[in-house]
């Protein structure tokens, strides 16, 4: 077997590989581009086309394809073979440079969120020269922007690259004015840890609830669950085992830093986690993740399932987005060091990014809110739909002597002696990890625990970008007017965090008594997808993404639309798809082995035998179907009544209330008719089945 350094981005057209394919004018001229933002001329592109041509074709590629990311919160992919006629019969491999920066998809079939008329079909795609390209399936993969014929943007690496570049601009700002000349850009890293299910692909086949909805939407509780916490970084099982080899091989050879694999807390659960890289590189390589995750199960036999709460009553999968600050020169701008309270640069980038979580709470919520999502947030292990922010102690102090115009009584550096002589002592970091807030400072960095596991990443690092550098403009500005720079400085932390502090809670998000507090405190609490989505086009969030050239009101209004819309559409299928299978086989099977009780009990009354274990259980079980067949036509009922109401928000809210409701209550009959009638009879794997038969 290769070793793990001759793979790593063997499949990349990495910079190692632009170094040597390109002439040397020509690779520094891209690395500009990179960089710098500097104009790409077609010479270059012809250049460029010409190494990647070579590269890709000595792999074994065959076509190209423009690999963008629509509003859908997957990737789209169009190939085209590099074969160009020559004539007589004769063809030659051929890749402009206009191959490479432009493509046109068909735009009429992807979300536009009216942006486009169905009968409007052009669409552009845009090389994204700072996210490397790839081999994926003998096809040379070319991340890119994606807009409409008009130029609205139809994609979400567009909004990210912009907010990104906003972000560098104004924390540039900053680190000019504590003396930073040397860093020419800062950008946001992100390392996305990335939690999923694995299934036996045969079981999943016999679930259409899993087949056609990601979750299941009828199952009775097993005997266990993950009562024992005895799966969360437990020993992997063989078969696993192999599967994450093979899923790690294929991710490093795409240039995925791959780094930890784990159990989570909920039995069938796991972990995946790279390396932090460039916030716009992060969310295409966890698009690729994803996409190999299943790719790659299903070689093993396995299906895995990305859905926020595919089984009800466990812990659901979150995307956990660690994101930090760093420059060009490879500096972390949100690391402390020994003596935080010393280092005001770090500092005043902290009150910045508290003040805007606490500004922007309603934009977060945005982009954490999706059907799925729903299932997940505020129970079993997930955080609550309260957008708050965890420091710890010691940095929470710190900020207090500021506000208070105090010194920090420095405690040095920390230890921990386990009390055995063979074991070392342990350096302690300067603040504990809380696994219950949304978003979290761990260190270096911010934790924001509230994306779902199927979310693209896109959204919320693009709204904390975009937040973080309105605040570091505001910041900036004072700092650049102010007569003595040190009084201001401190001045402006000690602002911030008075006015922001109440978005800070140290303890437990997930007690009742923090959602009381919160409230008290004024944070908003949007606690389903159709309560949160219309805030994106709240005057001051509008604002806020047009001030920095991130989207426009038509593009949020687009946004909204499309994010709406899907709600209504999942939960749609959601509800069909119980209709079908609750009718065409649980109310069946239950059916039959009711027939069955009732017949036994008829025969053991002919034999003089008491039969009141099958009578009382066919009695209980008929009211059970007689209830489950009652309200399957009163589901049918509020899902057409759903379709006639007009927009999407009065359609979604519908969706959450009235029609979830009847989904829940149909759910209860059926899961408590599982419980009862004969496995034999029962038509579908059981949880039990499904979440230990690995």
């Amino acid at each position: 077997m290769p070793t793990i350094p001759a793979i790593f981005g063997s499949l990349v057209f990495s910079d190692s590989v632009m170094r040597d394919k390109l002439p040397k004018d020509a690779y520094k001229a891209l690395q500009r581009t990179i960089k710098r933002g500097a104009k790409l001329d077609a010479q270059l592109a012809d250049a460029v086309a010409a190494a990647m041509k070579e590269w890709a074709i000595d792999k074994g590629a065959t076509h190209f394809t423009h690999w963008f990311q629509p509003m859908t919160g997957i990737t789209a992919e169009k190939h085209d073979s590099f074969i160009e006629p020559v004539g007589e019969g004769r063809v030659i491999m051929q890749f402009t440079g206009k191959n490479l920066i432009q493509g046109e998809p068909d735009a009429s079939s992807f979300p536009s969120g009216g942006l486009r008329a169905t009968f409007e079909a052009r669409g552009y795609t845009a090389w994204d020269p700072t996210s490397p390209a790839f081999l994926k399936d003998n096809t040379l993969c070319i991340p890119t922007a994606y807009c409409s014929y008009g130029g609205e943007v139809l994609d979400k690496k567009t909004p990210l690259l912009r907010s990104m570049e906003a972000l560098s601009r104004q924390a540039l700002r900053i680190l000019r004015l504590f003396g930073n000349t040397d860093a020419r850009s800062v950008y946001p890293t992100v390392g996305p840890e990335q939690e999923y299910f694995l299934i036996d692909q045969s079981l999943f086949e016999k679930r259409p609830d899993l087949l056609l909805a990601g979750r299941t939407l009828f199952g009775a509780r097993p005997p266990k669950g993950q009562e024992l916490e005895d799966h969360y970084f437990g020993a992997i099982k063989p078969r696993v085992k192999q599967f994450m080899e093979e899923l790690n091989e294929e991710l490093w050879k795409l240039g995925i830093l791959s780094k930890t694999e784990h159990n989570e807390a909920a039995p069938a659960m796991h972990e995946i986690t790279p390396i932090y890289t460039s916030a716009n590189v992060a969310c295409d390589q966890n698009q690729l993740t994803m996409e190999l995750l299943k790719k790659i199960a299903a070689k093993h036999g396995l299906a895995c399932l990305l859905h926020e709460k595919p089984f009800a009553n466990l812990s659901g999968a979150g995307k956990h987005n660690n994101w930090s600050l760093a420059t060009d020169l490879g500096e972390n701008l949100l690391e402390p060091g020994r003596t935080p309270h010393e280092n005001m640069q770090f500092l005043i980038l902290l009150a910045a990014v508290v003040k805007a979580v606490d500004t922007y709470a309603d934009l977060l919520r945005v982009s954490t809110a999706t059907a799925g999502n729903d299932c997940r947030l505020g129970s079993f292990e997930a955080p609550p739909t309260i957008v708050s922010v965890f420091l710890g102690a010691q940095l929470s102090e710190v900020l207090d002597k500021i506000e208070a115009g105090e010194l920090y009584d420095d405690p040095g550096r920390l230890w921990i002696d386990s009390g055995a002589a063979v074991l070392p002592r342990l350096p302690k970091d300067n603040t504990d990890r809380n696994r219950t807030s949304p978003v979290a400072f761990t260190g270096n960095k911010f934790e924001l625990r509230g994306l779902g596991s199927a979310q693209s990443i896109a959204c919320t690092n693009m709204i904390l970008n975009t937040a973080v550098a309105d605040v570091l403009a505001d910041f900036a500005q004072r700092l650049e007017q102010a007569e003595d720079f040190a009084v201001e400085v401190n001045r402006i932390i000690a602002e911030a965090w008075a006015a922001h502090r109440r978005v800070v809670f140290n303890g437990d998000s997930y007690s009742g008594e923090w959602e009381a507090e919160a409230a008290a405190r004024g944070l908003p609490n949007r606690r389903t997808a159709p309560e949160a989505l219309p805030h994106y086009l709240d005057p001051e969030n509008v604002a806020l993404l047009e001030r920095h050239g991130v989207l426009t009101r038509v593009e949020i209004a687009s946004r909204t639309e499309v994010l709406l819309d899907n709600y209504v559409k999942v939960i749609t299928i959601e509800a069909q798809t119980m209709l079908s299978m609750a009718r065409r086989d649980i109310l069946p099977a239950a059916s039959a082995f009711s027939s069955a009780l009732a017949e036994g009990a008829l025969r053991k009354r002919e034999l003089g035998v008491s039969g009141a274990y099958e009578a009382q259980l066919c009695a209980s079980i008929s009211l059970s179907i007689a209830a489950l067949y009652e309200h399957l036509g009163k589901l049918e009922q509020v899902l057409d009544g759903a379709r006639e109401l007009g927009g999407p928000e009065e359609a979604a809210r519908f969706i959450c209330t009235v029609v979830l409701d009847e989904m829940n209550t149909i759910r209860a009959f059926a899961d408590a008719l599982e419980a009862e009638v004969g496995r034999a009879y029962w038509p579908y794997p059981a949880y039990g089945d499904l979440l230990f038969r690995i």
